[in-house]
């Protein structure tokens, strides 16, 4: 019989307790970007202490949120790339990026206000987002789509300006641009592009 180590069960509560906190935290601050850490914590079914201990300021709880929140988008790069040439794989996949993060309207405004809060977007540069931009890159470059050397914190940075985008006032068109417009960068000096692709 297997004896669970000392601290195991607390392990999995201090889990379970992080994993309710972004839920809570995710339909709180989608509804409204200043929900109170308050609020987020009482429906939680947490103490302010707990969510403090697991989200020490404002802006990481938002940008865990973020995190939590894209892993939905981040699973389907391999799918893309596994359906489309490399280069339709990246872009669509930055479609879906921004309409997942920019659709909902609040979780863009506490995004926002904790980019820049924080002065930059590093600490959206980890987990499954970083995960699948690498994965993208290296697809694209091995199939010769896009010009050699690319790093995901480069990619990061060059669309950071989607989350300057105000989410009410004709985001999509806007989105649309400046995506095209990075595409376009990526893709300036591909190496291997086949001559008769567009």
């Amino acid at each position: 019989m297997r004896h669970h180590k000392p601290g195991t069960a607390l392990r999995s509560d201090a889990q379970r307790n992080r994993e309710r906190i972004l839920e809570v935290a995710l339909a709180e601050l989608t509804r409204a970007a200043d929900a109170p850490l308050s609020t987020i914590a009482k429906k939680a079914g947490v103490g302010q202490g707990t969510l403090y201990r697991n989200f020490p300021s404002r802006e990481a709880l938002v940008l865990e949120v973020y995190r939590y929140e894209v892993q939905q988008v981040a699973e389907t790069a391999e799918q893309l790339l596994r359906t489309r040439p490399p280069d339709r794989a990246l872009r669509e996949w930055m479609d879906r990026l921004a309409r997942y993060s920019l659709a909902k309207a609040g979780l863009a405004d506490a995004l926002r206000a904790a980019t820049s809060a924080c002065g930059t977007l590093a600490g959206l540069g980890h987990g499954p987002l970083m995960q699948a931009v690498g994965t993208l890159l290296e697809a694209n470059e091995r199939a010769g789509t896009i010009r050699p050397g690319m790093t995901p914190e480069d990619f990061l940075l060059a669309i950071a300006g989607l989350w300057q985008i105000d989410p009410e006032h004709d985001w999509q068109a806007r989105a649309d641009r400046l995506l095209d417009l990075v595409m376009d960068g990526l893709r300036a000096g591909a190496p291997g592009r086949p001559a008769s692709a567009e």
